[in-house]
């Protein structure tokens, strides 16, 4: 069986709220949690109301790695 690039599922750099939370596997509400508390950085403003997260960022605040492929 061959790979092909289909087969790769590459983690975005940057994800929104509601793809982080089902990528780390956590509520909406825990994120904005983890934010008040410091745990994790806060989002990136891209317009009035888009906010992105670098997941790299969040995963080594979180975890002290990166857990992202690619």
């Amino acid at each position: 069986m061959t790979s092909t690039l289909n087969d790769k599922k590459e983690t975005p750099k940057y994800m929104r709220a509601t793809q982080l939370v089902k990528h780390l596997g956590i509520g909406k509400s825990t994120l904005y949690y983890y934010i008040k508390e410091n745990k994790i950085p806060k989002g990136k403003k891209i317009s009035e109301r888009v906010v992105v997260f670098e997941v790299a960022e969040v995963e080594k605040a979180l975890f002290g790695e990166e857990l992202s492929n690619g």
